[in-house]
């Protein structure tokens, strides 16, 4: 069996047209299957002894993770999410209140987080596209190093993918600490490239339940957040599932899921280009399974979005400017397939969006 049809008999049947997974993909039966288990095993012998029962699946979940990332498993946490991860990550950085670094584009959340964890934040470099400007990124931390420079190299309002790689290497040569907020790179491109903190959520790429994610970090860094992130009232059940959705991942070949979806991204963005009251965002072979439509002629996205879902059952994302405010000038419509979408799903997806664009003009 192909990858894609792997994917696909792994998960209950799509009810309609999932194009949704960089909000939250499809869990497979297995990963549901080893959460409701560990529920079940806390009704037959309490929440404290099934943790324990439960200590392997969640080590191994650690060490996937780990492996993803190119960080130790010795230093990975289970969290809540990508939120609390960062919040998690700067309430205990070793300088209060410093200097960080980000993109323009940075997620508006975490803005949020850097605000009220007492940061102040200055822009990297980048060209007209969002993409970071290498050259005058390194210039501009060797000349007036910050804190810390928090990257996030795929967005949430756009498929653009950053240079995450070279990115790492820059920070490194300049003594400046990086840290990749992964949750929309983890899945889709290689993360293990010699950060020095990495975070995701379980719910996107990974295919992973909802109310979870993890931290990873150097060793410099773990003393600062070893204390107290997994204890008391956690979801055990959730962590194992997301354990369970990182072992499948890791069996799919990470190379060969990335490339696939990847080549979702292009085909997704050759079905739709020159759709009228559409504008394609990304390059079409941005190696990225994002594509982002921006409205043209006063189309409006969250309409758009409530009657794909109410009249075609296709489940898409329409992204306010609240989520990179100092980026994003209009909402926009994300769609975010995941391996096992076809060419005829997107052929469907594009005759639907012209119905509806149409009718809502």
């Amino acid at each position: 069996m192909s990858l894609a049809d792997t994917w696909r008999a792994a998960r209950p049947p799509v009810a309609g047209l999932h194009l949704d997974s960089a909000a939250c993909s499809r869990q497979s039966y297995a990963a549901m299957t080893a959460a409701a288990r560990h529920a079940r095993h806390e009704a037959e012998v309490g929440g404290d002894v099934a943790a324990e029962a439960a200590a392997p699946v969640l080590d191994a979940g650690r060490a996937a993770f780990a492996a993803l990332t190119g960080l130790a498993a010795g230093h990975v946490v289970f969290t809540t999410g990508s939120r609390h991860a960062l919040d998690l990550l700067l309430s205990r950085w070793p300088v209060a209140g410093g200097t960080l670094a980000c993109l323009p584009g940075e997620y508006g959340p975490n803005l949020a987080v850097m605000a009220a964890r007492g940061f102040s934040r200055r822009m990297l470099p980048v060209d007209g596209t969002g993409r970071l400007i290498l050259e005058e990124a390194a210039a501009a931390l060797a000349a007036d190093p910050p804190d810390l420079v928090h990257l996030t190299p795929v967005g949430s309002h756009r498929g653009l993918v950053q240079p995450l790689a070279d990115m790492a290497r820059v920070c490194a040569e300049a003594g400046v600490p990086l840290v990749v907020d992964a949750a929309q790179a983890l899945g889709q491109i290689d993360c293990a490239v010699g950060a020095d903190a990495v975070y995701s959520s379980s719910r996107k790429w990974l295919a992973g339940p909802r109310g979870v994610g993890a931290l990873a970090v150097r060793p410099e860094l773990a003393g600062r957040i070893q204390a107290g992130p997994e204890a008391g009232d956690v979801n055990v059940a959730a962590q194992v599932g997301f354990a369970a959705a990182l072992g499948e991942y890791l069996a799919a070949g990470p190379a060969a899921v990335r490339a696939r979806l990847a080549e979702v991204g292009s085909l997704s963005r050759r079905a739709l280009a020159g759709l009228a009251g559409w504008r394609v965002v990304e390059p079409v072979d941005e190696p990225s399974a994002i594509t982002t439509l921006a409205p043209l002629d006063g189309v409006d996205p969250v309409a758009v979005r409530s009657v794909l879902i109410a009249e075609h059952r296709m489940v898409t994302t329409a992204g306010g400017v609240e989520r990179a405010p100092l980026e994003l000038t209009a909402p926009v419509l994300r769609i975010s397939p995941h391996v096992d979408t076809t060419e005829t799903d997107l052929a469907a997806f594009a005759e639907a969006l012209v119905a509806v664009t149409t009718a809502n003009s």
